[in-house]
């Protein structure tokens, strides 16, 4: 005979030995352990019914849509700006893209040169407008111009802020 099957055949007599017994005793232990168990479920919980929600945002105002600020009728008393007088062709630009690049002086009236951002050169002088918040130039002097600005806030109501532009430094002209 060829190991090949020596080695099955030896390893069948093997096992068939373990198998004799009747292991009564593991049988008695799993029988008494599980006599007094009881198994604990928790109730479940009680279901809600569903109650369907009625979507109506179409009256609603459209969160992503810029809107204007509208005053009640009878208020807007106080400060604001002059809505008819003709705009400026500096009023085009924010003021933070104004360049004010040099000074002159003609017949004891002081200019300031304004660069805007498209390169064009405009001479200004105070009560002329520039910038979106309808600047005013009050004052111009040999290295800033003073714009009074009127803003509006959340709740409607104008207000003054006053900011400048300063003349730039030779260096940066050169850019």
């Amino acid at each position: 005979m060829t190991l090949a099957r020596i080695l099955p055949a030896t390893a069948i007599c093997l096992l068939s030995a373990c198998g004799n017994g009747d292991h009564a005793d593991l049988k008695q232990f799993v029988a008494e352990s599980g006599q007094n168990m009881t198994p604990r479920v928790d109730p479940l919980p009680q279901v809600k019914p569903y109650e369907p929600f009625l979507y109506e945002a179409e009256s609603l105002p459209d969160p992503f849509k810029p809107r204007k600020i509208e005053l009640p009728k009878g208020a807007g008393g106080g400060l604001q700006p002059d809505f008819n007088r003709p705009k400026q062709p500096l009023e085009a630009y924010p003021l933070e893209s104004l360049k004010m690049v040099g000074t002159l002086t003609q017949k004891k009236v002081f200019y300031a040169l304004v660069k805007t951002p498209d390169n064009n050169l405009y001479r200004v002088k105070p009560g002329n407008y520039m910038g979106q918040n309808f600047g005013l130039i009050t004052e111009i002097t040999e290295s800033a111009t003073a714009v009074k600005e009127l803003v509006q806030d959340g709740s409607g109501d104008w207000s003054e802020r006053i900011s400048s532009l300063q003349l730039l430094e030779e260096q940066e002209q050169k850019k």
